[in-house]
């Protein structure tokens, strides 16, 4: 009896010996694609002002197959968003320029686009300022691109340039 129990009790040692080798791993999934261009500067909102402006002029490094419509940019806030259609479209309406002839980040219709600096200021709690350095095919400009958050990211509230109004304050003058 004893020697049937001892069988037994070995047998049972090595089933679960067998059983609990490793099984061999899974192969591993491949790494997520890295965002680019305007995903990547959406999903960097989520991060920090910081994160989001450094990729917001990253997007000029990959710009978007079909160019956004005016007034429907989810990397503006919606009021910038808002005043952005109706002059667009007041000024279609009465066969005038809108207020906005190339990209207001960039101040350009494209070319190379290269953030040189970028110092963050703190407001209050959704508001923040970025003093930005950037170069446009090799020409120096600077501007404040002023932040807000809005549904739980960061986006473009004003950007003011120097020497001029706010783009805010232009884009209201010309649909007053």
């Amino acid at each position: 009896m004893f020697l049937k129990s001892a069988l037994l009790l070995s047998l049972a040692c090595v089933c679960v010996s067998a059983c609990s080798q490793p099984a061999e791993p899974e192969p591993a999934a491949p790494p997520a694609p890295k965002l680019v261009g305007r995903a990547a500067a959406k999903a960097a909102g989520e991060v920090s002002p910081e994160a989001f402006v450094r990729a917001l002029y990253e997007v000029y490094q990959n710009p978007p197959a079909e160019p956004v419509q005016p007034g429907r940019d989810d990397l503006m806030q919606r009021s910038l968003n808002a005043m952005i259609f109706y002059d667009w479209k007041n000024a279609r309406d009465a066969g005038r320029k809108p207020v906005l002839q190339n990209d207001p980040v960039c101040g350009c219709t494209g070319g190379d686009v290269v953030l040189k600096s970028v110092k963050i200021t703190e407001g209050e709690r959704n508001f923040a300022d970025a003093d930005v350095v950037f170069t446009v095919d090799g020409t120096e400009k600077t501007q404040i691109v002023m932040l807000e958050k809005e549904g739980g990211r960061w986006k473009v509230l004003d950007i003011v340039k120097p020497g001029e109004k706010p783009l805010t304050e232009q884009l209201l003058a010309a649909i007053g």
